[in-house]
């Protein structure tokens, strides 16, 4: 919603910005003077219509500008949210490659028959079995 709001006023104010700089007067006299430009400094004051199109045509490109780069933003946001979900799927992915083959050792053993020790140390085969602790 808010981009749609964005971008109606961008258009509203790309027409204005337009219309505003077409009427001013320039050199060769421009639209300006096709819409009466010449009678201008008699509605406007005795300088014309300058200060007020002037003004107007810096206020209309601030907000062109202003529209452009929010309308840039809004747009890369949705770029961001696919790099970032398409990193995850990769990350995902190479976490699924990389994983450590299963320890044959860690294997339950079949039925009936004793499951081996996998974390305990191993003693020497010709070491003898330590003494019990005597009791009190």
């Amino acid at each position: 919603m808010l981009t749609t709001l964005i971008d109606i006023l961008h258009v509203f104010v790309c027409g204005v910005l337009m219309f505003v700089v077409l009427l001013q007067q320039g050199k060769g006299g421009g639209m300006g003077a096709a819409f009466g430009g010449g009678g201008a400094a008699q509605v406007f004051g005795g300088r014309g219509a300058g200060n007020l199109l002037t003004r107007t045509t810096s206020i209309c490109a601030a907000l062109f500008m202003l529209t452009s780069v929010s309308l840039a933003y809004l747009s890369s946001s949705g770029d961001r949210a696919i790099r970032a979900r398409v990193a995850l799927e990769a990350q995902k992915k190479a976490e699924k490659g990389t994983a450590r083959p299963k320890d044959t050792a860690a294997a339950p053993a079949p039925s009936g028959a004793p499951a081996p020790a996998t974390n305990a140390p191993e003693a020497p085969s010709s070491a003898p079995a330590p003494a019990p602790a005597p009791s009190k």
